[in-house]
């Protein structure tokens, strides 16, 4: 009995493994909330904001508790997702691209200055991976990997795209700050009444409809929301937000701003479901970094902009039915890029081989019941003068802020203190030495290549 009972186990953890190793061939649905705090789902322990969907998600797959983001903004994230690689590699974009294609530091000022702040076409992405084994690609929402024609979407490979194309947008009147229209169909400049947030939701309820299943596809929806200007939907302006109110609104506001989302994931999901794709479809969310003083980062201190665990500890869930298993919350330490590897393989797609990913492959991992292992992780992170740098390693962090000449550094256990609120850069030199040993060679390693 036991020998047959062992055989059945196999057997069913070969099956497993067959099918992340891409026996079928899955469509894939990769989802990026913005600006999200942690803990403002209800599945990670949210009291105030109603996420059914996402807590459903949950509940049918996979919940991470240790998933970090690459960068603490916008732009870094979704460099180091597109790429599978750390964002420090491709130079420029280790911060968010300012309103109006301004570059915020050293670097990224350099390359503005020769129209050449973004993400190269010529990078080995995600996209152009998949479109090499057959997949339809598309994505509706927040682009912000560069402003001009020749960083577009659809010059990585894209086959449609509608969305803003830089950061933070208006959701009724769709520009930035300095009044810059932002919304676009393809290359081409569009106009569309509505909540920008239902417009993403409709335009990948439409991809969905139409879609034939004859190819596999790739549905890329990182939404804006919960992003600033905190708009509740079904209350349009008379005119749009400025500098000057941007950043006002309230922690309702922000609730009524995230519980839409979670409404309009739902309503992907469902058509997901109703259409047929659902049962052999990879499913992910995560946001692509923390939130700001209005979201709840709890249980971490700090938030976006910063290296402190609230500013890129992120919530993340994947559903994969047959192949991870639902129900489970892991706490294996993982990183946005990790993702880009497990999506690239589920595929049946090859990494570069002269650009290696550099992450793991967390589906891989989870699926195959794996215990936890540690890991070694690093952040840099620029803007103007300042310059934030981690690394951690196992269940140490070193921690650094830069602003001009003045330094500020931590170590920290996170096992035991994952609040950050027990500097022990003091009590633990020894550690504090190797840790500065490793990011330094990791900055060496990552020089950027223009």
């Amino acid at each position: 009995m036991l020998r047959a009972t062992g055989i059945v186990q196999c057997a069913v953890m070969l099956s497993l493994l067959g099918a992340v190793a891409g026996a079928a061939t899955p469509n894939i649905l990769l989802i990026v909330a913005d600006d999200m705090g942690y803990g403002d789902l209800g599945c990670y322990g949210c009291p105030d904001i109603r996420t059914p969907n996402l807590d459903r998600l949950a509940a049918e797959g996979v919940r991470l508790t240790n998933f970090y983001a690459n960068g603490p903004e916008c732009t870094p994230t979704r460099t180091a997702l597109m790429t599978g690689r750390y964002q420090h590699r491709v130079g420029g974009l280790e911060c968010a691209i300012g309103t109006g294609n301004v570059g915020r530091y050293d670097d990224a000022i350099r390359l503005a200055a020769r129209h050449d702040l973004g993400l190269p076409a010529s990078e080995a992405t995600v996209v152009r991976l998949l479109k090499g084994v057959g997949y339809t690609a598309v994505a509706y929402g927040k682009w912000h990997l560069g402003y001009e024609r020749k960083f577009s979407p659809i010059r990585h490979g894209f086959d449609h795209y509608f969305g803003p194309l830089g950061g933070g947008v208006d959701y009724y009147f769709h520009c930035e700050w300095d009044g810059t229209h932002m919304l676009y169909e393809n290359e081409r400049e569009v106009y569309r009444e509505g909540y920008l947030t239902d417009l993403i939701t409709q335009s990948a309820v439409d991809f969905l409809r139409r879609h034939d299943g004859s190819r596999p596809f790739f549905l890329y929806l990182p939404y804006t929301a919960p992003h600033t200007p905190l708009q509740r939907p079904g209350q349009k302006p008379e005119r749009p937000r400025t500098q000057e109110n941007w950043n006002q609104g309230t922690r309702e506001d922000y609730v009524a701003v995230l519980e839409r989302l979670d409404e309009g994931i739902g309503r992907v999901l469902a058509t997901l479901q109703r259409r047929g794709f659902a049962q052999e479809a990879l499913v992910i969310f995560f946001s692509d970094n923390g939130g700001t003083r209005l979201a709840r980062n709890a249980p971490f201190s700090g938030y976006k902009g910063g290296l402190f665990e609230g500013g890129i500890r992120e919530p993340c869930i994947m559903r994969m039915p047959g192949v991870l298993p639902a129900g489970v919350v892991s706490h294996q330490v993982a990183i946005s890029f990790d993702l880009s590897k497990s999506i690239v393989r589920v595929a049946g797609a090859r990494e570069p081989a002269d650009r290696p990913f550099d992450g793991i492959d967390i589906v891989r991992h989870i699926a195959s019941r794996r215990p936890d292992m540690p890991r070694t992780l690093f952040w840099r992170a620029r803007r103007g003068q300042r310059t934030w740098r981690a690394v951690r390693d196992g269940t140490l962090k070193y921690l650094s802020r830069q602003d001009g000449q003045q330094v500020s550094e931590y170590l920290f256990d996170l096992a035991r203190d994952p609040g950050e609120q027990d500097n022990l850069l003091d009590a633990q030199p020894d550690e504090v030495r190797r840790l500065k040993r490793r990011l330094a060679q990791w900055e060496k390693e990552v020089r950027p290549a223009r």
